[in-house]
């Protein structure tokens, strides 16, 4: 890696379909994207939320209010066998990518609780050294909450890099004014965000947030086709449906000044390259640092509760 300080970032940003449902099939498929991005430079690889095993856009499980049903029991029991129990086989596949190719690896994934089998959904940043931290969603967005629960721990996790500190915050955590704040106190430069979200409002929201914490925005977004779901679960009604694009994407890079770095891209899969300029985030807080000079602690007081 880098000296300790580095000036420049390489980003690659992954805009890539999962095999929904399919572990070993999204592990594999990152594998080969990370190497395909290593080849390219990158010094930090971020794919988006819930890539291992996808993102399961318009499945109800069989929730409805004071019901299940068996068969969706059956499709949410095969989610969680896909799922990823931190440190288990697949994990440490990814954990020794990041070692091999001397990178860090943001990536998300649903997460099993080895202990009371629980689903998280959850995005871990792995390191050079081997080591890792993991970040579960605070509070799953609407019916999300049927099948992953609310964070019970790693609710901030920073990493320490050569460009200044990261974190991540998914989705519509990014929405929660004090979760994002509790990540600028932190003095994040890169901010993460994983996410399935390819709304045009989305886009505004991820410029303010730039601007707001005078940090680059990483907007990972994937590919979500009708044909990428299984064709024989239980909720083959739900899934026909949907349209034959379902998420469209919409990945890219916003800068410190709140401009597209990178423009987004739809509708197909993409690996998006840039360099950072990591001088911009603490240039740009002459006139604004929103838990600096720009705040008012005498006033206003976020207790985080880590």
């Amino acid at each position: 890696m880098k000296d300790l300080q580095s000036d420049v970032c390489r980003l690659a940003l992954v805009q890539a379909e999962p095999l929904l449902f399919d572990k070993a099939g999204c592990v594999q498929k990152a594998l080969d994207t990370i190497e395909e991005c290593a080849a390219q430079g990158a010094e930090l690889v971020v794919f988006p939320e819930l890539f291992i095993p996808g993102y399961p856009i318009g499945m109800n499980f069989g929730f409805s209010m004071g019901k299940r049903t068996e068969a969706g029991r059956e499709d949410w029991m095969r989610y969680s066998d896909a799922s990823i129990v931190v440190d288990d086989p697949s994990f440490r596949q990814l954990a020794e990518a990041a070692v091999s190719y001397q990178l860090y690896l943001s990536i998300g994934f649903s997460e099993r609780d080895a202990v009371n089998g629980t689903l998280y959904n959850s995005n871990v940043i792995f390191e050079p050294d081997g080591s890792w931290k993991v970040h579960r969603k605070l509070k799953p967005t609407g019916s999300e909450r049927l099948v992953w629960g609310d964070a019970n721990r790693d609710y901030f996790p920073i990493t320490e890099t050569p460009w200044g500190p990261i974190g991540s915050l998914i989705c519509w955590e990014s929405y929660m004014p004090l979760a994002r704040t509790a990540l600028y106190q932190k003095g994040i430069t890169i901010y993460l965000s994983p996410n399935t979200n390819d709304n045009p409002e989305w886009q505004a929201t991820i410029q303010h947030i730039a601007i707001e914490g005078k940090c680059y925005f990483i907007n990972a977004d994937m590919l979500v086709r009708k044909s990428s779901y299984p064709k024989d679960l239980n909720a083959q009604s739900e899934i026909d449906a949907l349209p034959d694009i379902v998420c469209r994407g919409g990945s890219c890079v916003i800068d410190p000044y709140g401009h597209y770095l990178t423009e987004p891209v739809w509708d197909e899969e993409a690996i998006i390259c840039a360099d950072l300029d990591m001088r911009l985030p603490a240039a740009c807080k002459m006139e604004h640092d929103a838990v600096g000079h720009y705040s008012r602690p005498d006033v206003l007081e976020l207790i985080v509760k880590e």
